[in-house]
């Protein structure tokens, strides 16, 4: 991109002009953020109480193709978005560096500052603990397994990131090895819905909320050689109504206060390790959230779309 990004100091001088800037405007507008994800019901609250801004929510369960598809009609402020999403349609997000951009890891934020990560997961397994412990996404193919994914990997992104998780081998996707162990799972029955399943498999944040509301113990683990991880991305719209509100909403998200309350969501946040070094993550809250085994495996937009394309050509021809 050739605009250069402008930081706060830059755009607005220092916070509290910025907010009163946003004040002004009034309003904030954002678009597919459903308040039992990752905790957006008490970000937006919190926002609107803090700087006396009216946060109007479009579509709240909008996916990120949709944001994008609907921008120019529904005008929203900000986009959360997938990373493959962000990275096709950057020429449309006016570039802005947070205040803690520093802290956000180099390979999940944009040069330009077009789009920057505010937090992510693991792919995960969960299970109800009546049944062995499972290390591997392999050993989801031995006896006493009923494995639910997150919806239609066509059709749902955690989906999709199940089976790309299940099909890591030293780190490196080989997408033909997840859709068979689905196949199998589902020529022997064993593949159903959610709710008759004893395994899960899908973001740690959906398992670890899972594991806190239910009283028979559930479980979650991040197989140690499938690390599949993912970010969610932030991004202004470059024809933001409201930019200075737009732009006051991600000083906040990143935050030590949004991050938390994104923590509070089950959601790792972004500048999690800067936080924890200088003593300000909730590391109560953090407890609560699977130990990963190590660095996550981060999916290239390549190999993402390499694996979208196989599993339109295959996964319905092989997981009956």
């Amino acid at each position: 991109m050739n605009v250069r990004a402008l930081s706060l100091k830059e755009g607005f001088g220092d916070m509290d002009r910025l907010a009163a800037a946003a004040r002004q405007e009034g309003s904030l507008n954002v678009i597919g953020l459903p308040h039992d994800w990752m905790n957006y019901g008490g970000l937006i609250a919190t926002f609107a109480e803090k700087y006396g801004v009216k946060v109007n929510e479009i579509e709240p369960n909008a996916s990120s193709a949709r944001q994008i598809q609907a921008a120019a009609q529904l005008k929203p402020d900000v986009f959360d978005l997938t990373l493959d999403v962000a990275v096709a349609h950057a020429n449309r997000f006016a570039p802005y560096r947070v205040a803690g951009w520093q802290d956000v890891p180099d390979d999940v934020k944009d040069p330009s500052g077009a789009w920057y990560a505010a937090y992510g997961s693991y792919m995960s397994i969960g299970y109800d603990p009546r049944v062995p412990a499972p290390a591997s996404f392999a050993d989801l193919a031995k006896p006493g397994y009923t494995v639910a994914l997150d919806g239609d990997p066509l059709r749902s992104e955690a989906a999709f990131d199940g089976v790309m998780a299940a099909s890591l081998e030293r780190g490196t996707p080989h997408v033909r090895r997840g859709v068979e162990l689905f196949g199998k799972l589902g020529q022997a029955g064993r593949l159903t819905d959610p709710a008759r399943a004893n395994v899960i498999v899908t973001w740690d944040h959906v398992n670890a909320r899972r594991a806190a509301q239910r009283p028979d113990g559930w479980k979650v683990v991040i197989p140690k050689d499938a690390p599949l991880g993912s970010y969610h991305v932030q991004a202004i719209y470059k024809n933001a109504p409201h930019p200075a509100a737009a732009r006051l909403w991600e000083e906040f998200l990143f935050s030590d206060e949004g991050q938390n309350l994104l923590l509070r969501g089950y959601a790792r946040p972004a500048r999690a390790e800067a936080m924890l070094m200088r003593g300000k993550l909730d590391t109560q809250m953090g407890a609560k959230l699977p130990v990963p085994p190590g660095p996550p495996v981060l999916l290239t937009i390549p190999q993402t779309d390499a694996g979208k394309s196989y599993l339109k050509r295959e996964w319905t021809k092989s997981v009956r």
